[in-house]
């Protein structure tokens, strides 16, 4: 009885969301892609790939028009659930980070060559991810 109930603890364990201190920036600049999740009325959970970049040990996306409009429909807003390097994160703030375009856009032409292509499709909405 102790071994399964042992098993079950350690199971439970594995899916805890990992606390703010678990966020890495550093060991995150070298990901290509984190998940994010939303939740819309009617679909529950949603995950979607989108390009990271790390300025000064902050972790930023670029989202297109798909994404942002999940973004806005969220309604665990202004958290999001995000997945990188292994890890799962259940309540991380994504804000809103209008001045920091500009550097993001840098960051991802530097760090993606298919930038060349992609920077030219319009992304309204650009955010910083803060855990909690």
């Amino acid at each position: 009885m102790r071994k399964p109930l042992a098993a079950a603890a350690f199971v439970a364990l594995l899916a805890a969301p990992l606390p703010a201190a678990d966020w890495k920036p550093g060991v995150f600049a070298a990901a290509s892609t984190l998940e994010l999740r939303t939740t819309a009325p009617g679909e529950g959970d949603h995950w979607f790939p989108v390009w990271v970049v790390v300025i000064d040990d902050q972790v930023y996306v670029r989202l297109g028009t798909r994404a942002a409009g999940r973004i806005e429909r969220n309604t665990t807003e202004p958290y999001v659930g995000v997945r990188i390097a292994g890890q799962q994160f259940d309540r991380v703030r994504a804000v809103a980070a209008p001045e920091s375009v500009e550097r993001v856009a840098h960051s991802m032409a530097e760090k993606y060559w298919s930038d060349l292509i992609i920077r030219h499709f319009d992304h309204p909405l650009t955010m910083r991810l803060v855990p909690e």
